[in-house]
């Protein structure tokens, strides 16, 4: 496991929170606060400097990026949700070592017709 990938579901859940904060910002501002997260996970019963230390590993691992804002940061995602997916997807590839492509056919035959429609329109896109 490369010291980017993510380590835990807590991990996880600050990053997805920053997406949705993120996608949804109406000042045009990117990214968001530590009280801003902290705030989107109240439904986690989480300490304050439980989500700060987790936004600071994640920011040395550098999956964020930490942009001063006054006396505070915002943290904003340097990848996007699909492209950490697509990245984390490669490391556990380069993982299997010879057994790539076997990893590749379970992997297809256990996915659903949803995501193999995808998978077949992202491959006739790469043609």
């Amino acid at each position: 496991m490369s010291p980017r990938s993510l380590t835990g579901e807590l991990e996880q859940a600050v990053l997805e929170a920053l997406w949705t904060l993120d996608a949804g910002a109406v000042d045009g501002k990117r990214g968001a606060s530590g009280r801003e997260v902290h705030a989107s996970l109240r439904d986690r019963d989480l300490a304050y400097t439980t989500v700060m230390t987790v936004l600071d590993r994640l920011a040395r691992k550098d999956l964020l990026v930490r942009e001063r804002e006054g006396r505070a940061f915002r943290y904003v995602p340097r990848q996007s949700r699909a492209e950490l997916t697509a990245e984390l997807m490669r490391e556990a590839l380069d993982g299997t070592g010879d057994d790539r492509r076997q990893a590749l056919v379970s992997f297809v035959g256990e996915a659903s017709a949803e995501d193999l429609a995808a998978l077949r329109q992202a491959l006739a896109e790469l043609d």
